[in-house]
């Protein structure tokens, strides 16, 4: 079954937020996020725990992060403040998004300020990868795949992740979220 994206408004004539934009960009990635990682299952790479298909789905959140990043400085060439404004609105929604998946399924915590540490490392590593108009580039994506590998460990089983995060759900999350994050921003 494919994944649906809310990738318009309802009413295309009415102004939005900030806010309304970046919560309608948390969700969808949440939503590609979870869906990449069932994905991933569904191609007999096998989670252990909880807590690493959690971190997969983080890894999948962070690179969304980045790619929503590059598209509104690059493509939409939003102003500075506006831009930092919606990435930061996005972070906190997916960052709410984990913790109450994660509070669902490990108990009460906090679980925020891990994902902040890892999306802030992640970002500065993202920084240093091209994006063109064709997507992220081939180190972009491979990292990517170097995280959830590491992530997913070297058993037999999930030998071949990163070729399948690289070249298979990747591209898929970059297309469904570049997709969606130009029409609810156009």
């Amino acid at each position: 079954m494919a994944l649906r994206i809310k990738a318009h408004w309802h009413d295309d004539e009415t102004d939005r937020s900030i806010d309304e934009i970046a919560g309608a960009l948390a969700f969808n990635a949440w939503r590609i996020a979870k869906e990449k990682a069932i994905n991933l299952h569904g191609e007999d790479f096998v989670y252990e725990t909880d807590e690493q298909r959690f971190g997969v789905m983080t890894e999948y959140l962070i690179f969304q992060l980045a790619i929503i990043d590059r598209i509104i400085t690059d493509r939409l060439q939003m102003d500075d403040e506006t831009r930092k404004k919606l990435v930061v609105t996005t972070a906190k929604g997916m960052a709410k998004h984990l913790q109450d998946n994660m509070a669902d399924i490990f108990g009460s915590g906090d679980y925020i300020q891990a994902f902040i540490a890892t999306m802030n490392r992640r970002g500065a590593e993202y920084a240093e990868f091209n994006f063109t108009d064709e997507g992220p580039s081939y180190p972009f994506m491979r990292h990517l795949g170097y995280e959830i590998q590491q992530l997913m460990g070297d058993s037999h089983e999930n030998r071949w992740v990163i070729d399948q995060v690289m070249d298979s759900d990747g591209v898929d999350v970059y297309k469904k979220l570049s997709r969606a994050a130009m029409d609810l921003l156009g």
